[in-house]
């Protein structure tokens, strides 16, 4: 279940720290967070899905390392990227 190209324009255009800015952690944490909440409303109809249980494992671990990354390297900009996504830390 991939993100369709505008919800993903749409995410890169709000989170991008400059022009043209896909690759930045925040991009990336955005992304993965959007594809994760997507899947969790998946497996709550699909409840015996291992495959796509297994993706979003995979995706929180991804999006948990960038926040790792961001805590030790830039906590002003984690703490933004923690109050925008809503996330608990």
């Amino acid at each position: 279940m991939p993100l369709q190209s505008t919800e993903k324009t749409e995410l890169i255009k709000s989170f991008e720290a400059h022009e043209g800015d896909t690759g930045s952690p925040e991009v990336q944490i955005a992304i993965f967070d959007t594809r994760i909440k997507q899947l969790q409303e998946h497996l709550a109809m699909h409840k015996h899905d291992q495959s796509s249980r297994r993706g979003l494992l995979k995706l929180v671990g991804k999006r948990r390392r960038l926040l790792a990354y961001l805590r030790k390297r830039h906590p002003e900009r984690y703490q933004v990227i923690l109050q925008r996504l809503g996330l608990r830390r």
